[in-house]
């Protein structure tokens, strides 16, 4: 059965078949990998259609240029985005530049992690954490 995905890249809704969710799919629109390998820099709007159309886990990490601990946490958050390849994707929103998704999303610290299933956040953890720590947090959340 197809998953629905939108496109990082463009925000295009494409139906993508289970077989080809870890390699070989391409948006219809852009041609950008629906799956990347490594955590992609979204806007609010693109966070908001992935997250009310996703048919994959979506996992955010809300952080900030000037932040010391999201700086830090970034190449964990990379490592756990090749482990998660295929079962969830693994995204990054920039609070200080989409300052309107930092209230929308209550985020009251950063770095923050949220879980997205079946159109709903599921669950939320705050603070810096590595690669094997994050992996178990999306492994219990959704």
């Amino acid at each position: 059965m197809p998953v629905k995905l939108t496109c990082l890249d463009c925000g295009q809704l494409n139906r993508v078949p289970d077989d080809k969710l870890g390699h070989g799919a391409k948006c219809g629109t852009c041609g950008a990998a629906p799956m990347p390998s490594k955590p992609v820099e979204v806007d609010l709007a693109t966070l908001e259609k992935a997250a009310r159309n996703y048919g994959l886990h979506l996992v955010v990490d809300f952080w900030a240029p000037w932040c010391g601990p999201c700086r830090a946490m970034a190449p964990e958050f990379s490592k756990a985005a090749q482990e998660l390849a295929g079962k969830a994707r693994l995204v990054k929103l920039n609070t200080d530049a989409h300052q309107a998704a930092g209230a929308k999303y209550h985020i009251r610290g950063i770095p923050t992690i949220a879980a997205f299933a079946g159109g709903r956040e599921r669950a939320r953890q705050s603070g810096a954490m590595p690669a094997a720590a994050l992996v178990n947090f999306v492994k219990s959340a959704v």
